[in-house]
């Protein structure tokens, strides 16, 4: 009796809890699936496709929990170092030289069956990837020593070391979906991706922000992300390694301090942390370059003599000619023009197009990541006066490690105004 006492209490208290979820679904229909932007911005990238950092982040320091163990290279000659890193990036070529002749095959229509095509190059790809798995710790424990060592003597350590320590590791790097507004350029929201997404997958999503969200969307490459250890797309460039390793140290650096904390509090924080992280890569890479790689220095380029026949046809200026886009579609854009500036916008992607450079898609969401970069005058910044500001800042500056006190402490646009009025004085040059 008091076992069906119990049993009715419950099952009429369970029916009220339908009833209550029941009348909480009637009574307010506007569930976020419906109405919210930022959930309707999660469903269209996907749990599938989102990359897991603590996955990645977990698997990578443990494996340079391992070579920190090992310490090898701490016993080897500075030449054998320097040839060991050089043979790692050749292996790393060749892998890409065959894993890109793979894809061709199986690109090939007229080839019917490309995994037995390719079965050799498949061994000979997997047993490159074998050898680069075990050099790997050690090549890039080099590398960083090599960085941290630059970073030391530019007055970045504590105690004689390099801190934050200079930690990275190459991996498959996510692809970034970005969201601007389309009346304006401004990143206001982000995803990671998986890597290996294909075309279609980019195409399928920018379209969904663009018809649910009424927002421009690109889904973009990245070189590398200030992930810790910083995570840097595989290469066979010591150069470019050289400098992306000094890009993602210094945003380790910056997060130390105001200006890296705000990265996201707005365009311009995003902007600025951008900028100064490609000033300094573009400082210590070409130094790590200088002392480690000789040899591998660029050539210096030498202005041609003065013409005595009609010049040539000039060639093709990619940054100027962007520049000059960014210029008109923000011009466009603050004129109320949106539909305009996205037709100018395709209408010039076709123009790059027939130049030889690959833009797959060129609107607002490509001049609000790309524009962040600021370093070099030019480009997808146009107009903007913050890169201007940053390298007038830099070049007032006494020494690199003053330059990164200084901008550390910005917590706003309006201190960065203030700081150039200060060291530099007068108005912000526009390039």
């Amino acid at each position: 009796m008091i076992a069906s006492m119990r049993w009715r209490r419950a099952w009429s208290s369970f029916r009220l809890l339908l009833l209550l979820a029941l009348a909480v679904v009637v009574v307010a229909p506007e569930w976020p699936a419906f109405g919210d932007a930022r959930y309707q911005f999660q469903t269209i990238v996907g749990r599938a496709r989102r990359f897991d950092f603590f996955e990645w982040t977990a698997g990578a320091l443990g494996r340079k929990g391992e070579a920190l163990l090992a310490g090898t290279h701490h016993f080897m000659t500075g030449e054998a170092q320097k040839q060991l890193v050089l043979g790692y990036l050749e292996q790393v070529a060749a892998a890409q030289r065959i894993e890109a002749e793979i894809e061709q095959t199986f690109a090939n229509p007229e080839i019917a069956d490309p995994l037995s095509t390719t079965a050799g190059l498949q061994a000979e790809r997997d047993a490159i990837r074998a050898r680069l798995r075990r050099l790997q710790p050690l090549a890039e424990a080099i590398v960083q020593q090599q960085v941290a060592s630059v970073l030391a003597e530019e007055g970045l350590a504590v105690g004689g070391i390099t801190w934050p320590p200079v930690l990275m590791t190459m991996s498959p790097v996510p692809y970034m979906l970005i969201v601007s507004p389309r009346d304006r350029i401004a990143q206001v929201d982000s995803a990671a991706l998986i890597p290996g997404l294909s075309t279609e997958d980019k195409e399928l999503m920018e379209a969904a922000v663009f018809d649910r969200l009424g927002q421009s969307a690109l889904v973009v490459p990245i070189g590398g992300l200030g992930t810790y250890p910083a995570m840097i797309r595989e290469t066979s460039s010591i150069n470019w390694l050289a400098e992306v390793v000094s890009h993602e140290w210094t945003h380790h650096w910056l997060s130390f301090r105001p200006v890296g904390v705000r990265y996201l509090a707005g365009p311009e924080m995003r902007t600025i942390n951008e900028t100064v992280a490609s000033i300094v890569d573009l400082e210590i890479g070409p130094q790590v370059i200088a002392r480690y790689y000789p040899e591998l220095v660029p050539p210096l380029v030498t202005p041609a003599p003065p013409a005595t026949e009609p010049a040539p046809e000039i060639a093709f200026d990619f940054s100027a000619e962007m520049a000059e886009t960014r210029r008109t579609v923000d011009r466009m854009l603050g004129e109320g023009e949106i539909a305009g500036a996205e037709a100018y916008m395709e209408a010039r992607r076709r123009v790059f197009l027939d130049h030889g450079y690959n833009i797959r898609k060129l609107n607002q969401a490509y001049f609000a990541f790309y524009g962040g970069y600021a370093a070099t005058p030019g480009g997808a910044a146009g107009a903007d006066p913050i890169g201007p500001m940053l390298r007038e800042l830099r070049a007032a500056s006494p020494s690199l490690h003053a330059f990164l006190v200084d901008v550390g402490r910005l917590t706003s646009y309006d201190d960065l105004l203030a700081l150039y009025a200060r060291n530099v004085g007068g108005e912000p040059a526009i390039q």
